[in-house]
């Protein structure tokens, strides 16, 4: 049974946060108490950490649920065990299911009185975007984006004021049934309640972009070890989600069988030598590659350098391919401007950030998770922003979402008829 964040928030003043990726699922304990910052945010303290390498997780989705449990069961022992308290149930973050990203328009009815919550809930009800979803799939988030009153666009809150009608464009975003109800049958088995489930691309942005990145328009590509994801933010708002089945984990296979040798051997490879970008170094450099099956002895071949850079770059630069073309498709690749933030494991491959911006055509900086009071220096790298994500998102932006309430009646167009709109009202 998921739970609100004010709900959360008094639970033992605990909160608790589990990342399941595809190569690592870390979780972050903290305590959240009274204090709040000057946006109304609670200001949690980190006190427990765990994180391992992942067990029964591929492109972000569970494909085995014991191997799944094993390792989520692990790694909430590790942060309990620090933090010396049990935690009861957590905020998980979703990369599989297929997510799907929407910008629907809505109208209700006002009838000249003042507007109410109970008008706001009916205006946001996912029950009236049913005939919006697919049978097999279900809700993850409604986020209003903007919303009108008797034509005048760019209301941020309507609570209070008086009009005839009152619309709102609201940020949809779905995922399969069958995923997202894997990966909380392993929570489950771990015997930890659902408090909520936020999708990875969401939570990795909220984990390392500031106020005023949101505020003025940005694009955040979390890149992880089975997806890669995409969030792109506009006026302080989450207006569009994506993600490719390609990430780290890709990158790592293309050198084992390129090379000839052990995944573990094409990890470290990638991690020590590997680039991006070729230089002219490249060919004077040599590496110890060892062989298929000597992983004891490490013995192997040499090759240049530049063998290695000819087999990563290829896979990087489609990845970006990838997301710029989908990008483009989806009518969201010039609404957040130039700025693009790069985070998560595989973004810290030397030469990623350069092969981005020349094929975003953006300027790039690397996103480290927002610091946090407790934040231990292990906790500190790309790969634990989806993490802190979904601690700030249990403290303070949970709130941002609607209520489930009351239904309303849709005046439907084509998607990107809606998305067209939007666009028309806010450039």
């Amino acid at each position: 049974m998921k739970t609100s964040a004010n709900q959360l928030k008094s639970r033992k003043g605990l909160i608790a946060a589990l990342d399941v990726g595809t190569t690592k699922i870390c979780t972050l304990i903290a305590r959240s108490d009274v204090e709040r910052g000057l946006s109304g945010e609670v200001q949690p303290r980190i006190v427990g950490v765990g994180h391992q390498v992942s067990g029964g997780v591929r492109n972000g989705a569970v494909i085995d649920l014991d191997a799944a449990e094993q390792s989520i069961r692990a790694v909430v022992e590790a942060a309990e065990q620090m933090a010396g308290e049990n935690i009861g149930s957590v905020v998980v973050n979703l990369s599989g299911g297929r997510q799907q990203s929407r910008l629907i328009a809505y109208e209700v009815s006002i009838a000249g009185h003042e507007i109410s919550d109970a008008d706001i809930r009916r205006v946001l009800d996912p029950v009236s975007l049913a005939g919006e979803v697919a049978e097999d799939r279900e809700f993850i988030h409604t986020i209003p984006v903007g919303y009108t009153v008797d034509g005048n666009r760019g209301v941020v809150d309507p609570k209070g004021m008086f009009g005839e009608r009152l619309s709102v464009n609201t940020h949809i975003i779905t995922a399969l049934r069958g995923p997202l109800r894997n990966l909380e049958t392993a929570v489950s088995k771990c015997h930890l309640g659902l408090e909520d489930v936020v999708v990875s691309p969401y939570a990795s942005a909220l984990g390392c972009l500031s106020d005023d990145e949101k505020k003025m328009g940005v694009t955040c590509i979390d890149m992880g070890g089975g997806t890669t994801s995409v969030a792109v933010f506009f006026d302080g708002e989450l207006v569009h989600t994506d993600s490719i089945r390609v990430g780290g984990v890709n990158v790592t296979n293309d050198i084992s069988r390129g090379l000839v040798t052990p995944l573990v051997h094409a990890e470290r490879m990638k991690t020590l030598y590997a680039n991006a970008l070729p230089s002219e170094k490249d060919d004077l450099q040599v590496i110890q590659v060892p062989a298929m099956g000597d992983n004891e002895t490490g013995d192997g071949n040499t090759v240049p350098r530049s063998m290695l850079v000819g087999i990563v770059r290829p896979r990087i630069e489609e990845i970006f391919e990838l997301l710029r073309d989908r990008l483009r498709e989806s009518g969201f690749d010039k609404v957040a401007g130039r700025g693009l933030v790069l985070t998560g494991g595989a973004s810290q491959l030397a030469g990623a950030p350069e092969v981005a911006a020349r094929i975003l055509d953006k300027q790039v900086r690397r996103g480290r998770p927002i610091t946090m009071d407790g934040m231990p220096e292990a906790a500190a790298g790309p790969t634990f922003a989806t993490c802190v994500g979904l601690l700030r998102y249990a403290c303070g932006h949970r709130a941002d979402e609607p209520d489930h309430g009351l239904g309303v009646t849709a005046e439907p167009e084509g998607r990107m008829g809606r998305i067209g709109q939007w666009l028309r009202e806010n450039f």
